[in-house]
């Protein structure tokens, strides 16, 4: 850390994050006995605000706002297709997200899988959607920490070797002895934090970035000028070729996010569904705070930033570095690193709650106390934060980029169980669970086959892999629904 200044300011911003964490178990409180809707949702008592802010700072991780701008700058027009889905993706947050609280709320359900095995009575259906969210959801907590480490490090704030590492380890610590404690309440604290801090970072660091750059005209004109000359030919126009994959990896992402256990989580903590729609109807305020970020991308090109081969998303650190002070630069690194703590704290929440709920109580301890199911998730949440860092620290960057890529394909295929029982009931569940089979078996398979792509050519066109694997599994699904419905009025 050899700006001293700049890791003041990074220290402070941790620290009052840090105090706000383990003051969050006087935020609603409520003087009962432990129970896990308590813990793992705040006792379903969180307003129009705190949903806001707590869904948005779920929603859009720290990842998301170093890959984008990162995506801007390696390729251009085509590193937007983030914006186009968190568009899509707020009408889709409208209508599905009071639906499920209601019939979450009516049938007890903690956990989206909880809800599943009350719609169709199917321990399997409920199993393989709880286990998919949990395999889906592992590598993007440890996503959070990579993409904080990289930005820290790009920014001279993440000493080498193991002294770096340790750094990381102690600001993840103490979230995880807060959450332990406190559940979700913990990042319902702190996405308050988050929101002011990153919309102010983004602001702030655009004006600057405008000002010496000569306006949006000319930083779009450089930016266009340098990508035409470093090889790759197009500039930032997106190549006719790929605007189906454009369209479908918007159209698979949007319907893919709130199918994510962290996403539901917060939703369910909701206190009513009209709090989720005032809260989605102004959820757009994020995709415009995402799409000042993907401007930084295009702004870090302008200005000739040079990030690593292979490690693009460094390059809007190395602009903040490059054009505030010491003081503001270490304020924007902490904004960012508390732009990790508030999606990973509600991921671990929400994988913990998955398994204490649909595997431990479901098939190991059946007639388990509310106390004993808290106690569980407490470690179960623990655990997930520790095998994210253990992640982080053992295994190659690529490898999680990788497993994330496959947790996209997989949480998609739990869509139809999820979501198509909330409109009608004709769906068998046994049907559901053969697509869910057959459409994992696809993504994985497509996605591998092309070397961990997220997109496969089908004829001339190249489409995203999850929407072919849902495709799949609708239509098996669909196949498969009157076969046993047919099979069940025989038996009957």
């Amino acid at each position: 850390m050899d700006e001293p200044l700049a890791t003041l300011a990074f220290i402070a911003v941790l620290g009052v994050t840090s105090m706000l964490a383990f003051s969050a178990r006087w935020f609603h409180r409520r003087d009962v006995l432990p129970h896990l809707e308590g813990w793992a949702l705040g006792d379903r008592r969180f307003g129009t605000g705190v949903t806001w802010f707590l869904l948005g700072g779920s929603i859009f991780t720290a990842y998301t706002f170093a890959a984008v701008p990162g995506l801007a700058y390696g390729t251009g027009a085509l590193g937007f297709f983030p914006l186009a889905y968190t568009v899509i993706l707020c009408p889709v947050l409208f209508v599905l997200l009071p639906k499920l609280w209601t019939a979450a709320r009516e049938t007890g359900a903690v956990t989206v899988a909880d809800y599943v095995r009350a719609r169709y009575d199917s321990p399997a259906l409920m199993l393989v959607v709880a286990l998919t969210g949990v395999l889906a959801t592992m590598p993007y907590i440890a996503l959070q920490l990579l993409g904080v480490r990289a930005v820290l490090a790009a920014g001279g704030l993440y000493p080498e070797g193991l002294a770096g590492d340790l750094v990381l380890t102690a600001v993840f610590a103490v979230l995880a002895g807060a959450t332990f404690r406190s559940g979700l309440r913990v990042p319902a604290v702190i996405s308050l934090v988050k929101g002011v801090l990153v919309f102010g970072a983004a602001v702030g660091v655009l004006t600057v970035a405008l000002e010496r750059l000569g306006g949006f005209a000319a930083m779009f004109d450089s930016a266009d000028r340098e990508l035409r000359t470093d090889g790759t030919g197009g500039g930032l126009l997106l190549d006719p070729a790929l605007h189906p994959a454009f369209a479908t990896l918007a159209l698979g992402s949007a319907l893919a996010l709130p199918m994510y256990p962290h996403v539901l989580t917060a939703a369910f903590a909701a206190d009513s569904p009209d709090a989720l729609r005032r809260s989605t109807v102004a959820m757009p305020a994020w995709t415009f705070v995402l799409g000042l970020f993907g401007l930084l991308g295009v702004a870090a090109l302008a200005a000739g930033v040079v990030a690593p081969v292979g490690n693009a998303e460094v390059a809007v650190p190395l602009l903040v570095r490059e054009l505030l002070p010491e003081l503001a630069s270490g304020a924007v690194f902490g904004a960012l690193a508390v732009g990790a703590l508030v999606p990973a704290a509600v991921m671990s929440v929400a994988v913990a709650a998955l398994f204490t709920r649909n595997v431990y109580a479901e098939f190991f301890l059946p007639h388990a106390t509310p106390k004993q199911e808290v106690r569980v998730a407490r470690w179960v949440s623990l655990l997930a934060k520790v095998a994210a860092l253990a992640f982080v620290f053992g295994l190659r960057e690529q490898d999680a980029i990788n497993l994330q890529l496959l947790g996209g394909i997989w949480i998609l295929q739990t869509f139809p169980a999820v979501v198509l029982g909330l409109f009608t009931g004709w769906w068998h569940r046994s049907a559901l669970l053969v697509g869910w089979a057959a459409g994992m078996l696809v993504g994985t398979v497509l996605a591998v086959a092309g070397g961990f792509t997220s997109v496969v050519a089908i004829g001339p066109v190249l489409l995203y892999v999850a929407v072919v694997a849902l495709a799949v599994n609708l239509a098996v699904a669909a196949v498969f629904t009157p076969v046993f419905a047919g099979r069940a009025e025989v038996a009957g």
